[in-house]
């Protein structure tokens, strides 16, 4: 036996409201943590990158080479009103807010990329044998030729400030993203003629 709805009851609307809200409002709250999310990173990165040019431009100055550690610490005391509890660490998969600043400097601009080397066999890699210029003089091919540290007068300086930090949002486990965050910024730079500068012979080596 079939029942009968009264037809009033059938067309009745009431609670459809309480009903849609109710299946759109995790949408809403998704899409808005997620851009949240995304506009926290773009400002914690804004803020980095400026520091980060500040950092570079006084490390290139006289002294400067003697005084990272201070101007570093400049970048993350701007840092710190944003990012709490951060610590100096370059390790990976850190589940903690840590900073991490390298300093590569090289002997001019061109050399900010992997020393030349003859491809024989043209498969574009370096193969052992093949002759290359050794231009900082460790009597070995690298694909990064830079030296640690800010070098010296009228050297080029390439500066990284990384940071990681836990997400604001609690919207990485339910789409599926890293809980930590990094942002990055890099500068390059040369270091002011305060003095006559020291470069490293090109060397042609064939090992």
């Amino acid at each position: 036996m079939s029942v009968r709805f009264p037809r009033r009851l059938a067309q009745d609307r009431r609670g459809a409201t309480i009903l849609e809200f109710a299946l759109i409002t995790p949408v809403m709250m998704m899409m808005i943590m997620g851009l949240g999310d995304l506009i926290y990173q773009e400002y914690t990165q804004s803020i980095l990158s400026g520091a980060t040019q500040k950092a570079a431009r006084d490390s290139s100055l006289e002294g400067g080479a003697d005084n990272t550690d201070l101007i570093d610490g400049k970048v993350i005391a701007l840092m710190s009103p944003i990012i709490k509890n951060l610590v100096n660490s370059c390790a990976a998969n850190s589940t903690t807010a840590t900073w991490c600043a390298t300093r590569k400097t090289y002997d001019s601009f061109s050399e900010v990329a992997p020393e030349p080397f003859t491809d024989a066999n043209g498969n574009g890699i370096r193969d052992t044998g093949e002759c290359y210029t050794d231009e900082n003089g460790n009597g070995a091919w690298d694909a990064d030729p830079g030296l640690a540290g800010q070098g010296g007068a009228s050297a080029v300086t390439l500066y990284t400030m990384s940071i990681t930090y836990p997400r604001v949002f609690p919207i990485a486990g339910l789409l599926k993203w890293p809980k930590m965050q990094t942002i990055t910024a890099t500068t390059l730079l040369r270091n002011q003629p305060y003095a006559s500068q020291t470069t490293t012979n090109n060397v042609t080596r064939c090992n």
